[in-house]
C-alpha cells in the first residue's frame, strides 16, 4: 500500500463547513457522527469515516476506508441505495444513514491493541520494477503501518489522523481502528451465483440465485492497451497466496525483460493474496499491492480489487460460476428482503497466475 493524495470532492459541499480537526476525529465523535450537513469539503469528514465502515459491513465496499469523498465511495452508496429502494444519488443523507445503521448497530471504530504478529515482520522494501521484485523471496508488508492498514481497510493517512503520537510498531500498544468485521463472519459468507464486472460503473456486483445484491466492490478493470473483455466466463478455480508469472508477450510499460520470471507471493504480489482464474485465458479477478489506487488507476486487463475484498469474494464464488463481463450489465433486482444466506467458500487446487 502506497500512501497518496488524495483529491475529495466533499459529499455535501455545505457553505461555511469546516475541516475536520484532530478534535472531530475522536473515537467518540465519529461513533455518535449523525448529521450529514457537517460533511467537510476536501478534508476528512466523521461522518464519511462512519458511513465507509458501515458499507464496508454490508459489502458495499468503498474501497480504502478514508473518511473522503470520491467515486468509489459515492458508487459504493448508490449500489446501496438502489439495494435498499431509496434514491440512489450517491450521498450521504438521513434516509442513507437511517439504512446504513440499520444493518449493524456496532460503533464503527474501536479500540485495538498491536499484536505481536502485527510488528514481529519481516517486512520488505518493495521495489518498483517487477523484474527486481522478482529476487525477493516474498512481497511481504513494507511496514507495520501497511498490514495494519490493509488488516483493517484503512487507508494509512487516516490510520495516522486517528492515532496521533501513537507507534505502530509496538506490540501492546493500543489503537484507534475501523471496525470493519462482516456481521456474518468469513465463515458464513454468502453463495454467489453470478459475478458481474461492469465496466463503465468500474464495480464487480455480485448476485445470488434470486437476483438480489449481495455484494459490491470497487474495481480497476482493464485497460487502453489490454482492454478486459465482454462476455460470459466461468470460474475456473481460486488461488490464496499465488505466485505470479510474467509473460513478456505482453510487454507491459517500463519491463524490460525478454523471459519469463516469476514473483513470489505476499500481499505486495502484483495479484494480491488471491487470484479468481476464469475461462478465459489470462484473465482473472484479483487483489492488489496498491489498494488506494483500486477504482482509480486502470489494470494491465484482468480486474483488480484491494485484498480484502478479493478474498471476501473469493469466499463466495466456486468452480463453474459464472462471471460476466459487461459495458453496461442489467440493473439487479430490488433487495426487497435484506438478508445473509450462506455458502461454504470454496478450496480449489493452487496455481499460478500468468498474467494481471
Amino acid at each position: 500500500m502506497r500512501v497518496m493524495v488524495c483529491v475529495a470532492f466533499g459529499l455535501l459541499c455545505m457553505t461555511g463547513s469546516v475541516a475536520a480537526s484532530s478534535r472531530d476525529l475522536t473515537m467518540e465523535a465519529v461513533n455518535g457522527a449523525s448529521d450529514p450537513s457537517v460533511a467537510s469539503e476536501g478534508d476528512v469528514s466523521p461522518i464519511l469515516i462512519k458511513a465507509q465502515v458501515l458499507l464496508d459491513r454490508a459489502r458495499f465496499s468503498p474501497g480504502v476506508i478514508d473518511g473522503r469523498d470520491g467515486e468509489n465511495v459515492r458508487n459504493a452508496i448508490r449500489a446501496f441505495e438502489r439495494a435498499h429502494e431509496l434514491e440512489a444519488d450517491g450521498t450521504v443523507d438521513e434516509a442513507l444513514l437511517a439504512k446504513l445503521n440499520g444493518t449493524s448497530s456496532d460503533p464503527v471504530l474501536m479500540s485495538y491493541t498491536i499484536a505481536e504478529d502485527d510488528v514481529k515482520g519481516p517486512f520488505t522494501a518493495i521495489p518498483e520494477r517487477m523484474e527486481d521484485q522478482a529476487k525477493l523471496e516474498r512481497l511481504s508488508y513494507s511496514s507495520p503501518e501497511e498490514l495494519l492498514a490493509e488488516k483493517f481497510h484503512m487507508d494509512i493517512n487516516l490510520l495516522k489522523e486517528l492515532n496521533p503520537g501513537k507507534r505502530f510498531d509496538r506490540a501492546g500498544e493500543s489503537i484507534v481502528v475501523a471496525n470493519v468485521a462482516s456481521p456474518d463472519g468469513a465463515k458464513d459468507r454468502p453463495k454467489a451465483d453470478r459475478v458481474e464486472v461492469v465496466k463503465n460503473e468500474r464495480i464487480v456486483r455480485v448476485l445470488g440465485k434470486d437476483g438480489a445484491v449481495l455484494a459490491v466492490y470497487p474495481a480497476s478493470i482493464g485497460s487502453e492497451e489490454k482492454p478486459a473483455p465482454t462476455g460470459s466466463y466461468t470460474v475456473k478455480a481460486v488461488a490464496h497466496n499465488p505466485v505470479y508469472t510474467y509473460n513478456p508477450d505482453y510487454g507491459f510499460k517500463g519491463v524490460k525483460a525478454k523471459e519469463k520470471f516469476e514473483i513470489e507471493p505476499g500481499p505486495n504480489n502484483p495479484v494480491g493474496t488471491v487470484w479468481i482464474d476464469l475461462s478465459i485465458e489470462s484473465y482473472g479477478i484479483h487483489g492488489t499491492p496498491e489498494p488506494e489506487k483500486v477504482g482509480k488507476a486502470y489494470s494491465h486487463g484482468c480486474v483488480r480489487l484491494t485484498n480484502w475484498d478479493a478474498e471476501d469474494l473469493a469466499g463466495m464464488v466456486k468452480k463453474g460460476r459464472r462471471s460476466i463481463f459487461s459495458t453496461d450489465a442489467r440493473r439487479p433486482r430490488l433487495n426487497r428482503r435484506w438478508r445473509n444466506s450462506t455458502g461454504r467458500a470454496s478450496d480449489p487446487r493452487p496455481l499460478r497466475c500468468h498474467a494481471f
